[in-house]
């Protein structure tokens, strides 16, 4: 075999490994074994004379080689995919909401199954962008809606997406709080400073959340507004609930939060916080659910008026770069 007869289970070994930089997930990535991806790799390297991987006991690290050969790689595959897709018909597209309840990401799901009723459009609730991006970057997920300017660069960089709207904000407070209450600041909109001297939680020690926690901290800085300490990750609506009544801490959320039994959901403003939502998907991938939600998204967005920002809105500072005028 020599390098124009490579097979594709090669390069797809390649790629898990320079991704993973670890035998062990790699190989737990594309479900093989261990010894059977290792082979893989060792036929790559035959094949093209070239060693791609520098390997001690602890480390695995791409070499020159290894290097240069990541960008070709990545583009035989996507023309593999490209082929098989041209022949077959798509299979499930999967995608995930973050969370079981109304969101802006499930009214662009649905949307898009109205636009393209042939294709199945599968959600999942993966609670949080940093651990579904990377989820979408090894192939487990097909797309994700988020923060995609608090992921990681280097993860952001194996990733394509579009801005889908810009959320306003909100805090969850539980019944009995003094801000929940009616009283100095009425039972409406609450001025973002009247958080100060609160501790709010915002995700901080979930490692599924990491870019929810940055967008805080932004907001946050300089108002006396303080990130709540780590609290056990609560999966289900009633277990949040719990948790939050037991912290009683205020939630920063959007306000198309799920309204909780025992809280208060009150919209923020004084300025108006938005949150920048993208829809995520990795580079090359082509499916026609994808164009059906891209579709869905921009229709969205031009008739409810999603990607508007109101005058004396707060936004992240890397998204007030694209913003008209930006800098």
């Amino acid at each position: 075999m020599n390098a124009r007869d490579l097979e594709p289970r090669l390069l797809r070994a390649f790629l898990a490994v320079a991704e993973e930089l670890h035998f062990t997930r790699a190989a737990a990535r594309l479900y093989i074994a261990q010894q059977a991806l290792s082979r893989d790799v060792r036929r790559l390297e035959e094949a093209l004379g070239a060693a791609l991987f520098a390997r001690t006991t602890r480390t695995v690290e791409l070499t020159a080689d290894g290097e240069r050969l990541l960008a070709p790689a990545r583009r035989v595959l996507a023309a593999y995919e490209e082929l098989a897709g041209a022949f077959a018909g798509p299979r499930p597209l999967l995608v995930d909401l973050n969370t079981d309840g109304p969101s802006t990401a499930r009214t662009v799901l649905e949307r898009a199954r109205e636009l393209a009723p042939d294709c199945e459009l599968m959600a999942r609730f993966e609670s949080g962008l940093t651990h579904a991006a990377a989820e979408v970057a090894a192939g487990r997920l097909d797309v994700a809606f988020g923060y995609a300017d608090g992921l990681e660069p280097a993860l952001r960089a194996r990733l394509d997406h579009v801005p889908v709207r810009y959320e306003p904000l909100a805090v969850l407070l539980p019944d009995g709080h003094p801000l929940a209450v009616e009283g100095q600041h009425g039972g409406g909109p609450l001025p973002v400073g009247a958080l100060a001297g609160e501790r709010v939680y915002a995700g901080a020690g979930n490692p599924r959340t990491l870019e929810w926690t940055r967008l805080a901290r932004e907001l946050f800085a300089g108002r006396g507004i303080a990130l709540a300490p780590p609290a056990p990750v609560a999966v289900g609506k009633d277990e949040f609930r719990r948790v939050m009544v037991k912290t009683r801490n205020p939630v920063l959320a959007t306000v198309d939060f799920v309204d909780m039994p025992g809280c208060v959901k009150r919209p923020l403003t004084d300025p108006l916080p938005l949150s920048p939502l993208s829809m995520v998907w990795r580079k090359g991938f082509r499916h026609p659910g994808l164009d059906a939600l891209r579709r869905a998204a921009a229709r969205l967005a031009a008739d409810r008026g999603w990607l508007e920002v109101p005058a004396g809105s707060w936004l992240p500072a890397a998204a007030l770069t694209r913003l008209p005028g930006g800098g």
